[in-house]
């Protein structure tokens, strides 16, 4: 994916154009008609490095940043965004999942008591992955490492 598809935090904070104008346009380039909550949204969402975010504490800071929008209307566009490419769906648990603005292949720590997920910065060897089903190919391997905190 080419990096003006990612809505970089660089491109948006210092971009030649203004950061709405910029998000518009990566929009745009993405598929996607930058309505005015898909812009705001995406302003909330890359406009401070790369993060892991569950629809519910989008909503929160959407609702703090006085964006008119629904929980309905939230999945809806972090939905519309992984489709794009500009983020990436991580399934922690069954009901529990997270978005990240990174969308580059790593895997993540998760921290347990905290629903906290935290990108694994050091390559993962993974060695004897199956063979898959004939018809199919393996698209990715994510890796998930739970962690909690030890005991005082």
């Amino acid at each position: 994916m080419s990096d003006t598809l990612q809505l970089e935090r660089s491109t948006i904070a210092f971009g030649n154009a203004g950061p709405q104008t910029r998000i518009a346009a990566d929009l745009r380039a993405a598929g996607l008609r930058p309505t005015r909550q898909r812009v705001a949204l995406a302003s909330i969402l890359f406009g401070s490095g790369h993060r892991h975010i569950a629809a519910e504490g989008l909503h929160e800071e959407a609702v703090a940043a006085d964006v008119p929008v629904s929980l309905a209307t939230i999945y809806n566009t972090l939905h519309q965004f992984t489709d794009a490419g500009l983020l990436r769906q991580v399934a922690v648990e069954g009901a529990r999942t997270y978005f990240d603005t990174n969308v580059s292949d790593h895997h993540h720590f998760f921290v347990e008591g905290e629903n906290r997920l935290i990108d694994v910065e050091s390559p993962i060897d993974i060695d004897n992955i199956p063979a898959p089903p004939p018809g199919m190919e393996v698209t990715s391997v994510e890796v998930i490492v739970r962690l909690r905190r030890k005991p005082a």
